[in-house]
């Protein structure tokens, strides 16, 4: 099994990136995913639990800790073939 993960922070900013941001995106792309794809509007990860549970934990951490008012995370279960 492999969880994908939607999010965004906000609040957002059309002219600069916001720290928040920046910092939610380090964290996904420190984590060991499998995927990562980030986006101007909108985020994708996707793994295993064990490390996708622990990439979302620091990424809701930190980004509110870096100023992050809102923080939407919508969890999908990615069936592997054959399982």
């Amino acid at each position: 099994m492999r969880l994908r993960v939607e999010f965004t922070t906000e609040p957002f900013d059309l002219d600069e990136t916001p720290s928040h941001a920046l910092v939610a995106r380090e964290v996904v792309r420190a984590a060991d995913l499998d995927a990562v794809d980030v986006g101007p509007f909108g985020n994708t990860v996707q793994g295993r639990p064990d490390v996708v549970y622990a990439a979302v934990d620091a990424l809701l951490r930190r980004s509110i800790e870096a100023g992050a008012t809102r923080v939407s995370v919508q969890v999908n279960v990615v069936r592997e073939e054959g399982a």
